[in-house]
């Protein structure tokens, strides 16, 4: 099932951006403004974050990142007053809201960020927008360490990131000469104009492109959709400028790598935004296309992915998976109650998939692959993964920054949490692994990290110390050893021991289902009530 509030969830996550944002807002502290941003934001965390929190912890917290700016402010809290000091010199004592109110409580941070101006010369010379920060950094200690801000700069870089942006499709690098294009992206107004990777760009709209930052090209590049943006180009065996005109579009950055490989697909996810799952979906179609009845399989790589889009997570897993869940997801909101099910249909038809992993692979990337683990629909290799099994929204706040808020823990389709333990490859490349023919000869020799790992995590669940020693069986490992590709090739070739290793994967779920029938027919025997054989 995938509900509507989708459109603004996910794990590093997911607000519709506009393409090419021209909000600017007045450098100066105002405190109307700030009031009710303040007000936003703990409102958000009242409603939306996984635990509930007092705002007077919230706001005693964010005031106090203001020492951040000088160190000579101190601030104290009795219950009654927040007591604001400089150079030991009382300023101002400030009543605290009775009743749980944001706007209250919003409206006295702004009051507090303002005393401190009138005392601290720093502090009157610092931009508003870094005002917020030190703010909204010190709320969000309060939180766990995947809830964050960010500022209005770096938060449209990420919506830019997440959601695309109005652009050309290049990468580049600023030298003395020019903007060089390091390389042009498929399907992207760069290619469509004919801009060549290594062209030297000298000019943009009629300003000489020497001399400018990276961050001042990529805002003349970057520009509504369908406006038109003039080049000129230095190009190699060309003796003139060449003048390029390119019409921008929506631009959504590259997250899928492909190539074949001996008769094999392989794909690599970077991360997880907007145009993930249909990438993905392409690059499997044109493997087919490509190989035929000789395509052997697929490696979906997912090494050092630190997640994404919750919906694309769920939408990659849906390509391979043909029925039952692939995620549930559940929090303190209503509306984090979330199970999701997988489509009628593998776009891989059932070939062999081996999915690779390492300790960098986290998130969406845990979603993905314990969905396949469990659906056993694909061999995992590697090592363990991050352990990251927590939701997050993102939520976009008056002054165009954005408030990142844990709000719900998700679970794999067998039942089990991910946060803090991760996922479990089938076969383990890392610890005390040699090579690829030591993996595969511990393969047929029946030995993998799996055995009994299933049923100690539904005993351990809850106990740190005991999910520790269970990472530690496949101790998580972070780049990308050949050894991996070496051992997805030779499960992917051999379809004996691609089966042996998919059997290896201990299904949670059944453990648990084995363990509840287990306890009722205890309970059932021990029950007078219960008639002789009822059970």
């Amino acid at each position: 099932m995938r509900a509507a509030w989708l459109t603004r969830v996910g794990l590093a996550l997911l607000l519709t951006a506009c393409a090419a944002e021209q909000v600017e807002d007045p450098q100066g502290y105002d405190r109307a403004r700030a009031s009710r941003l303040f007000s936003n934001g703990y409102q958000h965390i009242s409603e939306i974050y996984i635990e509930e929190m007092a705002m007077a912890d919230l706001a005693q917290a964010g005031m106090g990142g203001l020492t951040e700016l000088d160190s000579e402010l101190s601030l104290e809290a009795d219950g009654e007053a927040i007591t604001l000091s400089y150079r030991d010199h009382l300023v101002s004592r400030l009543p605290v809201p009775e009743r749980e109110n944001a706007n209250d409580w919003g409206a006295l941070t702004a009051r507090a960020v303002e005393s401190s101006r009138s005392v601290s010369p720093a502090m009157a010379d610092v931009e508003a927008e870094r005002l917020y920060e030190v703010v909204f950094d010190g709320i969000v200690t309060r939180l766990d360490r995947f809830s964050r801000y960010a500022g209005r700069e770096t938060a449209r870089e990420n919506r830019a990131s997440r959601d695309g942006f109005g652009g050309i499709g290049v990468r580049i690098r600023v030298i003395d000469e020019g903007v060089k294009i390091l390389s042009i992206m498929e399907k992207t107004p760069a290619e469509v104009s004919g801009l060549m990777v290594e062209d030297l760009i000298t000019d943009i709209d009629g300003v000489s492109a020497v001399g400018l930052s990276q961050r001042e090209v990529v805002r003349r590049l970057r520009g509504p959709i369908r406006t038109k943006v003039k080049l000129l180009v230095e190009r190699q065996m060309e003796a003139d400028r060449v003048p390029i005109f390119v019409t921008r579009a929506l631009v959504v950055p590259q997250t899928v790598e492909y190539h074949i490989d001996d008769n094999i697909g392989y794909v690599r996810v970077t991360n997880f935004n907007q145009g993930t799952a249909r990438s993905l979906r392409e690059k499997l179609e044109l493997a087919r296309r490509e190989l035929g009845d000789q395509l052997l399989g697929y490696v979906l790589d997912l090494r050092g992915n630190p997640g994404g889009l919750l919906d694309q997570g769920v939408e990659v897993a849906d390509l391979f998976v043909r029925e039952g869940h692939i995620l549930t997801t559940q929090g303190r909101h209503p509306d984090s109650h979330q199970v999701f099910d997988a489509a009628s249909d593998d776009l891989a038809n059932g070939l062999p998939v081996v999915v690779l992993l390492d300790g960098g692979s986290a998130s969406a990337s845990e979603i993905v692959a314990a969905a396949l683990q469990d659906a056993e629909r694909a061999v995992l290799v590697g090592s363990n993964t991050f352990g990251k099994g927590t939701v997050q929204t993102v939520l976009r706040l008056p002054n165009e920054g954005e408030l990142t808020l844990t709000w719900a823990n998700f679970h794999a389709p067998s039942g089990y949490g991910l946060n803090a333990l991760g996922v479990m490859p089938n076969l383990c490349t890392s610890g005390d692994v040699t090579s690829a023919s030591d993996v595969l000869a511990r393969l047929r020799r029946g030995e993998f990290p799996l055995e009994h790992y299933a049923s100690d995590v539904v005993s351990n669940s809850d106990d740190p110390a005991q999910l520790a020693v269970l990472r530690a069986r496949c101790p998580k490992r972070d780049g990308e050893p050949e050894i991996d590709i070496e051992v997805a090739h030779a499960l992917l070739r051999d379809v004996s021991l691609y089966d042996r290793a998919l059997g290896t994967a201990l299904g949670t779920a059944a453990v648990q289902q084995e363990a509840q029938s287990q306890d009722d027919e205890a309970a059932c025997r021990s029950d007078p009530l219960m008639q002789p054989g009822s059970c």
